[in-house]
């Protein structure tokens, strides 16, 4: 629509209309003083001193917010999230892999076995699992006094629930094959959203993972669970240029994740080492399916 076409709606007297023109000023603009809101010749002229429509006040009525009273979930979920950010020294260390491959092994997977559909957070919490077997350093907990260093990976995985947030566990997840993990964790997720979980299921853990990829977030840090050390934070995968081994250039579908860490128990460098082995099977989806079979 023109502007001549929003000017001929407004209500103005001819003479009003003809000084408007003459002096370039917009009518709709201007609040105007005669009848029903009519714009006059006066109205032109002081509209560097008068009230303009820009200023109009709207008058609300009625609650202008709602207060709603904390589950016990969330006051508990609130209490130790900010236990952790203020006791814990977090930092953070973020990697980039490559999924394309992963992805076409899902494919073929969710394609040729029947009544199998397998997800991408199904092979990152199995690479997760694998990876805190390679660096042993990593998969542990701090207890105060001492360091516990745990033997299997027992990997939480954070489920958004209508109370907030609840984290049930894969056990030994590193033992377990790929479909076994992915059957277990649609158990575990729809057990946490009818509130049936056991408390063993949900208590616990060595390492936490948090994956928001599918909602379409990219990157983000994610508060450590304690008295777990890591927790990984895993955005959506996206296309990249991407530069190969032999400098060309190729678009790749590209997922970037960032490892919380609490650096009372893990260093850097382990934390690198964690995230080094974790790329090696997320770019090789075909040692995630091999493991556990």
């Amino acid at each position: 629509m023109t502007k001549n076409n929003l000017t001929q709606r407004i209500f103005a007297s001819p003479l009003a209309r003809r000084l408007a023109a003459e002096k370039n000023i917009d009518l709709s603009t201007i609040l105007g003083s005669g009848p029903h809101g009519r714009v006059v010749k006066a109205d032109v002229e002081n509209l560097s001193t008068g009230p303009t429509r820009s200023v109009r006040t709207i008058q609300l009525s009625g609650p202008q917010y709602t207060d709603k009273p904390l589950t016990n979930m969330r006051r508990v979920i609130a209490q130790r999230l900010t236990e952790s950010k203020q006791t814990v020294p977090h930092f953070y260390l973020t990697i980039e892999c490559e999924i394309d491959a992963l992805l076409t092994m899902r494919k073929s997977i969710n394609t040729h076995l029947e009544g199998v559909k397998t997800t991408v957070n199904d092979f990152v919490l199995k690479a997760a699992a694998l990876a805190l077997q390679d660096v042993p350093e990593a998969n542990v907990s701090w207890m105060g006094n001492h360091i516990r260093q745990y033997n299997y990976s027992d990997v939480s995985v954070a489920v958004a629930i209508d109370d907030g947030l609840i984290t049930p566990i894969v056990k030994a997840a590193n033992l377990k094959p790929l479909l076994s993990i992915s059957s277990e964790v649609k158990s575990l997720v729809q057990k946490a959203k009818e509130g049936k979980l056991k408390p063993e299921e949900f208590q616990g853990g060595s390492f936490s993972l948090s994956n928001l990829g599918m909602y379409g977030i990219s990157h983000f840090g994610a508060i450590v669970n304690p008295p777990q050390a890591c927790i990984l934070a895993v955005g959506a995968g996206l296309k990249k240029p991407t530069i190969q081994e032999d400098g060309t250039i190729k678009a790749a579908t590209v997922m970037t994740c960032t490892l919380s860490v609490d650096h009372r128990a893990v260093d850097g460098k382990v934390g690198s080492e964690l995230l080094q082995a974790f790329k090696k099977y997320i770019e090789n989806p075909a040692l995630i399916v091999m493991e556990g079979m």
